[in-house]
């Protein structure tokens, strides 16, 4: 018998299938898992290209957007050009979102999505927004009297922080608005299902061994829907940075809160800085409150959501490895 593990990834586009895959493996392992890993890579059905295996992923909560010598240059410059007002940059998200997803209807031949900056997701990204500018004047290091300069370029100065973090914004909020109201949901919870089909016959094949599923950002949304769906048996559910805390995204559910039948254990881990988890209990909303931990832990990236980081950690690193370790 061999365990298998699902991950289903978040938000924005991805490094290629394979890469990625390796990526997760080693952030939780240590090393590639010998072929008992597989992803649901449902990337390319909003962003068609992967991103070069040069670039970093900017989701990852490094500065992948923005390169060393501009973030230098900002460092250097004695006052910062002044940022866009968060409330701009709400109304311009939402708009942008609201488009799409009229696009989408029309290719659809149904109606489009309702006025994001007045829909049930409004709130959700007005208050990520805030929470942007909140975290990069508040981590902007200063050194105090007596103090050695600080590196130029580690933090970032506050304008490319600022940047990053209404990057992760801006992506969370549009494809989970294409999610939920775009017409993406059907195709990505496909993707998820097909995974967890090949999860599970290679799982049947090898003698009948534990499932686990990890979903991250949005991911951890579209894994909860499959898994709630399907009743399928998962003895460990790991929820990543998850927003299925937040009542916005509650309310957009298929079906009322619960823990899926099937899902034995579920770990939800957090960062209290993590935008797209501004809650981060889903013990009291989830029924039976017995089969699911909160836990608040450290991700240590500059936007403090990256995927390999919270795997890494070993609050969550060690119960999954606990369930392979059955099978050793």
């Amino acid at each position: 018998m061999r365990p298998r593990i699902v991950y289903v990834h978040g938000c924005g586009p991805k490094p290629r299938a394979d890469l990625l895959r390796a990526q997760w493996d080693r952030a939780l392992f240590g090393r590639d898992a010998d072929g008992t890993s597989h992803l649901a890579y449902w990337a390319p059905l909003r962003h068609p290209e992967p991103l070069p295996d040069r670039l970093n992923d900017p989701l990852e909560g490094r500065p992948g957007a923005v390169s060393e010598a501009e973030a230098e240059e900002e460092a250097e410059t004695p006052a910062p050009p002044p940022l866009e007002d968060p409330a701009r940059f709400v109304a311009r998200t939402a708009a942008d979102a609201a488009r799409e997803a009229e696009a989408a209807g029309a290719r659809a031949g149904a109606e489009g999505g309702p006025a994001v900056a007045e829909g049930p997701l409004g709130g959700w990204l007005r208050d990520m927004a805030y929470l942007a500018e909140a975290l990069a004047l508040a981590e902007e290091r200063r050194p105090g009297p007596g103090e050695e300069p600080l590196p130029r370029a580690l933090p970032l100065p506050r304008p490319a922080r600022t940047s990053l973090f209404r990057l992760l914004v801006r992506y969370v909020f549009e494809d989970v608005h294409a999610y939920f109201f775009g017409g993406a949901g059907p195709a990505v919870r496909q993707v998820v299902a097909d995974a967890l089909d090949a999860a599970e016959a290679a799982r049947r094949a090898d003698g009948g061994g534990p499932l686990v599923v990890v979903g991250h950002s949005l991911g951890s949304i579209v894994a909860y829907e499959v898994l709630a769906e399907r009743g399928q048996r998962a003895d460990l559910f790991v929820t990543l940075g998850s927003p299925l805390g937040i009542t916005e995204v509650q309310d957009c559910l298929a079906a009322p809160p619960a823990v899926p039948p099937g899902v034995a254990l579920w770990l939800n881990a957090s960062d209290a800085r993590d935008l797209v988890a501004l809650d981060h209990t889903l013990r009291p909303d989830y029924a039976p409150p017995g089969r699911v931990t909160d836990l608040l832990v450290g991700n240590g990236s500059a936007n403090h959501h990256g995927a390999c980081e919270y795997l890494s950690n070993p609050l969550v690193r060690d119960p999954v490895r606990r369930v392979f370790s059955r099978i050793a």
